[in-house]
């Protein structure tokens, strides 16, 4: 089945532009001008990625990812926001509200279509024998569901795909580089901090489980094969 695509944006140049050359690699796609549109679109059905406009009339990008992240149904819906902001600052807030990746416009449509390959290959359940058990925390990448003392954690496709990678090799350490070659391969995003983001949301998530991803400075992150003592 073609997975469906949900592009918001106010352009109808862009709007076409997107999705003629999706629908070229048999995605389906639903185009919306504003973020109310997407958001009462969700309410019946889920789109596999949404490719969101910072700025919209009414409200605004910003606020639409925070919306659907903010909501459990919606909160692993992959995000590529697309915007003419192209700063590092604007693009660490993208990252911060839970976007998997960040687009700048003017864009090329074919590295557009590869951003969406790929992170939709990191939201991609990967088949595996059998859950990755660290301590207290488990991580079942058949069912793509995350839980720290039997309490089920809400990831982005970006965040489950990291903590997979340190879960994989624990103890192991693993550079900002490294863990953004195993993420994004040969589509390369130039930001070494957006690890850093992902990192930060990872703990704030799995609260008190957070201690088991480990700072190794200036190196990289891992995660703890110890279990903490009560």
């Amino acid at each position: 089945m073609a997975k469906l695509i949900a592009i918001v944006d106010d352009e109808p140049d862009i709007l076409e532009l997107i999705s003629y050359h999706l629908k070229k690699e048999r995605f389906e796609v639903k185009e919306f001008r504003d973020g109310e549109g997407l958001l009462s679109f969700i309410e019946t059905m889920l789109p596999d990625l949404v490719i969101l406009d910072l700025m919209l009339p009414g409200m605004d990008g910003l606020e639409v990812c925070r919306v659907l992240r903010g909501n459990r149904r919606t909160s692993s819906v992959p995000i590529i926001m697309l915007t003419a902001k192209g700063s590092e600052a604007d693009k660490v807030v993208g990252l911060e509200l839970g976007a998997d990746d960040y687009v700048v416009k003017p864009f090329s449509p074919r590295e557009l279509v590869a951003r969406v390959k790929a992170v939709l290959r990191r939201a991609k359940v990967e088949e595996k024998g059998e859950s990755l058990v660290i301590g207290d925390l488990a991580i079942d990448t058949n069912r793509f569901e995350v839980r720290f003392k039997g309490r089920r954690i809400d990831l982005t496709p970006t965040e489950f795909r990291i903590l997979a990678i340190l879960a994989e090799r624990p103890g192991w350490v693993f550079t900002r580089n490294q863990l953004l070659n195993e993420l994004w391969q040969e589509d390369k995003v130039v930001l070494d901090r957006t690890i850093d983001v992902h990192i930060r949301h990872l703990r704030e998530k799995l609260g008190e489980g957070g201690r088991l991803i480990k700072t190794v400075r200036g190196i990289g992150y891992k995660l703890e094969v110890q279990r903490w003592r009560e």
